[in-house]
């Protein structure tokens, strides 16, 4: 029988903190210059026995793994033949890292200490490598290219003996908080929330050294959190006051010279179908009935082109913004008030210099004539969506003679409401084309998402008292369908002629088809709740989507089901490149319709005329560039307007949290579910270690947490109760509480 060892346990030493990173520092900053152990313990200052042989047996490590060479005995270089890529850094909520690359098909798992102080979507240089003794591979941040942000929205807080401070960041993918000096608080106080710019992060310092370059207010202040949302996605929240003025100093005079340049329409009957609470109107319809039987009907757009001049201060900060931002209390806008609700607004009773596209439509909604080019318009009367339907719901178009007898004034929204009998005529004869049009964008594999918006009733003091959902109605679908037909017909103008495609330099919005492995995790999940998708052609998806997006409506489902299938869909976006935009099913698609609030149109009007006065195709490097900044800019706005409304509806539930909501099971995580209560779809989390009646698990594979005990299962789509927890307006963020049966 053999002895059993003694163990015997050795007193560990201290161990070297970031060793590697120290060692690789050494030997890139003198990549021509071999070290052996003993000169780089100097360097980093280690004197004692054991982190010296911590450091040989680091070399050995890094050796082995061919991260360094050894050039002589004992003598170590950097690897100049490592394996090096570019590409951006995403963030985990730990501090950890991933490495997003062309170069490999998987994200590269980079720890926090591999950093190399990298920080969210910064363009980056990495060493990857295999991990020893694994086959996953790991990321080492070597240089940083890019940063794509260094302003930051957080909380100060000060060490008021030493009169400095750092800011807390609000984004949990900045990491490390942001070490502000005594002159460069700049009059904050502690507790306030500021942005603050990096200005230096030191080789030695953990955290960025940075200043304080807005004071935004108190925590939980209402114009303070709106104005964190903005700049917290690089989004300003007013103009500098030399672009005010620029566009105060704007000529708004429409002479005899310019009117004659142009189409002169102020005699066509044309209105407005706005939102009830708009300022700014960059669209019109005009209507006429022809002889032959058929209609002229014109989409006038404002013409922004026309104010905004290349290489002027106002198109360099319209370019910068690239886009209008719609928060839940308030609009953002991309031109100066001036310009945005004033001259370039297509006001009732006002001559406007527009940019139209005008068809002669036949009673199949059959496109027989087109015209583009500038004009001059004259809006005869303005309606909001609820008018322009209770006119639809209400009247009926059986000849001109009804229409041309009908009184001046009709009920519209419990008030009498003056209309103009031949706008009755035309919105009436503009639903019924739009509708067969609609009937044909469908039946040729376009998607339909009618989702329910979110809208809050505010106070005078900006606070929700009241939530509802807007739907689109027929109104709103009237002006969608007559706004794609303008922007489908200028794209196709201008890229396809002949019957081929004419290679010109142009803005397209497109849209790839969507992700399969996506699309087959939808098919999974959807199958639980008894629908199906038919993936086999692009048709059958197409056709099945609608189909599902159909079934689901005005089931507790449908909200989650409605996302998820959003999520399945590449992102639209602008380029010159042309592909189609498969959801809407169309070969060729513009941006046309809205440059008050969107720069890519201004682009669009600017090419057109170009192309229409005889002009050459530019090449297409910078307009790809500026494609790709307005794409960027439009989803921090997106992404802004989601955060409104998540601070709302957590600022809204802070009231009732001693009630009972019913909710449906939108999400499931190791961590715990997601509810979203019926009546508000407000989301919130109930945590795992909450549930007290059982302990319970996350299966991935059912989407549903499973009770050790009973085998009770919470899942996916599930009906449940909850109670507000916890409410947390700086994260914006709830926490339920289940409410067990």
């Amino acid at each position: 029988m053999t002895r059993k060892k003694k163990k015997i346990f050795k007193k560990k030493g201290n161990i070297v903190k970031d060793l590697t990173r120290n060692i690789f520092k050494i030997l890139k900053e003198n990549p021509d210059t071999s070290f052996n152990y003993k000169q780089i313990a100097a360097k980093i200052k280690i004197s004692d026995t054991d982190g010296k042989s911590q450091i040989i047996k680091k070399l050995a490590e890094l050796a082995i793994s061919k991260q360094i060479k050894e050039v002589g005995r004992g003598k170590f270089q950097l690897n100049t033949d490592r394996k090096y890529s570019l590409g951006t850094l995403d963030i985990t909520s730990n501090g950890n890292g991933y490495f997003i690359t062309e170069d490999y098909e998987d994200d590269i798992f980079i720890p926090n200490i591999n950093l190399g102080k990298g920080l969210y979507q910064d363009t980056v240089k990495a060493y990857v490598y295999k991990k020893r003794n694994s086959k996953k591979l790991e990321g080492d941040v070597v240089e940083i290219i890019n940063r794509a942000k260094t302003k930051f929205v957080g909380i100060l807080q000060k060490n008021k003996e030493k009169n400095f401070g750092f800011v807390i960041p609000d984004n949990h993918k900045m990491y490390a908080d942001i070490f502000i000096s005594e002159n460069k608080i700049n009059g904050a106080e502690d507790g306030d929330k500021v942005e603050a710019t990096i200005s230096d992060w030191p080789k030695n310092s953990k955290n960025p050294f940075g200043k304080i370059t807005t004071i935004l207010g108190k925590p939980g202040d209402h114009n303070t959190e709106m104005h964190s949302i903005l700049l917290e996605y690089n989004l300003p929240f007013e103009f500098e006051n030399e672009v005010e003025k620029a566009a105060e100093n704007l000529s708004l005079e429409i002479t005899k010279e310019e009117i004659s340049k142009r189409r002169d329409m102020r005699n066509d009957l044309t209105f407005t179908i706005d939102p009830k609470d708009a300022k700014d109107f960059d669209d019109a319809l005009s209507f006429k009935n022809l002889e032959n039987g058929n209609y002229e009907i014109g989409i006038h757009i404002a013409d922004v082109s026309h104010y905004l001049e290349p290489k002027t201060i106002l198109d360099e900060e319209a370019y910068k913004r690239a886009t209008s931002v719609y928060l839940v209390d308030r609009v953002v806008p991309m031109l100066p008030e001036m310009l945005s609700n004033g001259v370039c607004s297509l006001r009732p009773n006002e001559e406007k210099l527009t940019f139209s596209a005008v068809f002669e439509i036949n009673k199949k909604a059959e496109i027989v004539n087109k015209w583009f080019g500038r004009t001059v318009t004259f809006s005869d009367q303005r309606f909001a969506y609820e008018e322009a339907q209770s006119i639809i719901e209400n009247c009926k178009l059986s000849d001109h003679i009804q229409a041309y007898t009908m009184p001046s004034k009709i009920s519209i929204i419990d008030k009498e409401y003056e209309v103009i009998p031949k706008i009755v005529e035309a919105t009436l004869k503009l639903d019924e084309l739009a509708k067969i049009l609609r009937k044909k964008r469908m039946k040729e594999g376009a998607i339909s998402f009618d989702r329910v918006e979110v809208k809050f009733n505010l106070d005078k003091e900006a606070n929700p008292v009241g939530v509802f959902f807007k739907q689109s109605k027929d109104a709103n679908k009237l002006i969608e369908e007559f706004m794609l037909l303008a922007n489908r017909q200028v794209a196709e103008f201008i890229g396809f002629s002949k019957g081929k495609t004419t290679n010109k330099t142009f803005i397209y919005r497109v849209h790839d088809e969507p992700d399969v492995e996506k699309l087959a995790s939808l098919q999974n999940m959807v199958r639980k709740f008894g629908y199906k998708i038919n993936t086999e052609t692009k048709k059958t998806t197409s056709d099945s989507l609608n189909q599902l997006l159909s079934d689901v409506q005005g089931k507790a489902e449908s909200n989650m089901i409605e996302t998820l299938t959003i999520r399945t869909m590449s992102k639209a976006v602008y380029t010159t490149q042309n592909i189609g935009h498969y959801g809407l099913a169309f070969d060729y698609y513009s941006h046309f319709t809205s440059p008050i609030r969107r720069y890519p149109d201004v682009m669009t009007h600017r090419l057109l005329q170009h192309y229409l006065d005889g002009g050459y195709t530019p090449k297409s490097n910078s307009y790809e560039e500026k494609c790709k900044h307005s794409s960027n800019r439009e989803e921090l706005a997106s992404k802004a307007e989601r955060a409104s409304i998540k601070y709302m509806q957590v600022k809204y539930m802070q009231d009732h949290k001693n009630e009972e909501f019913e909710g449906v099971i939108t999400g499931v995580t190791e961590w715990g579910v997601y509810v979203e209560i019926k009546t508000n779809k407000c989301e919130g989390m109930v945590r795992i270690r909450d549930i007290k009646s059982d302990y319970y698990i996350f299966d991935e594979k059912q989407y549903a947490i499973v009770g050790q005990s009973t085998k009770h299962l919470y899942q996916l789509g599930d009906d449940v109760k909850v109670k507000v927890k916890h409410t947390d307006l700086e994260r914006k963020h709830l926490d339920f509480t289940l409410i067990e049966k």
